[in-house]
């Protein structure tokens, strides 16, 4: 899985993609309809979005749903598994955290 965006005045093939628009802890993040959440991510350059319970970052590991290593919250709904979930524009994404204060820093 490639993490980079080809841009529409870019592509070769010719594609008709439908660019959309979300926001990921109050910034925006432009992906293209049909994207999952998590490669909406990766292609913004994000290799993570999650820490785990001693504060290590975390983002995709399987991308198939297997894991839960790919958690966010969309508009407001936490757990959601990033690799699964396909974004949609407007979506709000917030990054998650399970670190204990104080731990893993």
């Amino acid at each position: 899985m490639s993490p980079r965006l080809v841009r529409a005045e870019d592509d070769a093939v010719g594609r008709g993609d439908t660019p959309l628009r979300v926001t990921v802890d109050g910034r925006p993040v432009d992906g293209v309809e049909g994207q999952t959440i998590a490669g909406v991510l990766l292609a913004a350059g994000r290799r993570s979005w999650r820490e785990g319970p001693s504060g290590t970052p975390r983002g995709v590991f399987c991308g198939i749903g297997v894991c839960f290593d790919c958690l966010v919250t969309v508009n407001g709904r936490r757990d959601v598994r990033a690799c699964r979930r396909r974004a949609r524009d407007g979506d709000e994404i917030t990054t998650q955290t399970r670190a204990e204060p104080g731990e893993g820093r």
